[in-house]
């Protein structure tokens, strides 16, 4: 379980068909073999350490409903370590289960920050609303708009987070993770029944 605040950004160092490797002493020191590691928002396991480079292996599944398999060596990634029953609850629960991808359609400058327009899957669109959680490439964020224009929504981005993460980086094409905030699932799949 995470939380949707980013521990690091760091590089991968290794990336083959089934496993990537990212350098991040910080990071590494603090992950256990078995152990889970959020990578773009996406729970990996931690199977081997050598220094400061730790590695997980990325399955058939995590590729197709992920961007994990674009990655490449120089490649950078959002990292957050898991939840302790001590930490602080900043953000909001994250499992690391990512729903689907988007596409950035827009980034526009704002007052104090930007303003990112992301393609909403059909799938994902039902848990989503004004201001509701949702996570993108693992970083906890708020839903400014939905559906403006049809398909999408939007988030606004402050400038630690630009700072701290991937965001900073975004560009129309981009491709993230998307997961949407798992009360909404179970409030979803409740009212369904």
């Amino acid at each position: 379980m995470f939380t949707g605040i980013v521990s690091a950004v760091s590089k991968v160092v290794a990336a083959d068909a089934n496993r990537i490797g990212i350098d991040h002493a910080w990071v590494a020191r603090r992950l256990k073999i078995g152990g889970s590691i959020a990578v773009n928002g996406c729970c990996l396991t931690v199977v081997k350490k050598r220094g400061p480079v730790f590695y997980a292996d990325v399955v058939p599944e995590t590729l197709r409903r992920t961007n994990l398999g674009a990655l490449r060596v120089g490649s950078e990634v959002n990292l957050e370590l898991p939840l302790s029953a001590t930490s602080l609850l900043d953000g909001h629960l994250v499992q690391g289960h990512i729903d689907a991808t988007g596409a950035v359609r827009s980034v526009e400058r704002a007052a104090s920050g930007l303003e990112v327009t992301i393609e909403l899957p059909a799938a994902v669109s039902r848990f989503v609303a004004v201001k509701g959680s949702i996570a993108v490439d693992g970083v906890s964020l708020t839903v400014a708009a939905v559906d403006k224009p049809p398909g999408t929504f939007r988030v606004a981005l402050i400038p630690h987070t630009l700072e701290a993460t991937l965001a900073g980086g975004y560009k129309r094409g981009s491709m993230v993770n998307l997961e949407a905030d798992v009360v909404a699932r179970y409030v979803a799949r409740n009212l369904r029944r």
